[in-house]
């Protein structure tokens, strides 16, 4: 996942937190954590980028939308990098107070 930018994995996280993963709706799971300036024009290069690395599969939804469903690469990258995250969380200490 270390090819990945810090926003392009945000948008793996946030397509596997929302059911019916559509461009706009993965844009508002980003808003709520993220920003609130999610702007098309950064959202959906970065949709088509992770669906030419493989990490996306892009369906026609409708008409108008497309869903960006995890390939199984992507689950995977996932998995790793929480891994990789606990792990470096027991390696320090923060003082939460």
């Amino acid at each position: 996942m270390d090819e990945l930018t810090g926003f392009q994995r945000d948008i793996l996280y946030c397509a596997a937190a929302v059911d019916d993963p559509y461009g706009l709706k993965i844009g508002r799971e980003m808003e709520n954590y993220a920003s609130p300036d999610i702007y098309h024009g950064r959202l959906y290069p970065n949709l088509n980028t992770l669906v030419n690395k493989g990490l996306l599969k892009k369906e026609k939804k409708d008409d108008r939308s497309n869903l960006y469903i995890l390939t199984p690469e992507a689950k995977q990258l996932i998995i790793e990098r929480r891994r990789w995250e606990e792990q470096k969380l027991e390696e320090i200490e923060i003082d939460l107070n």
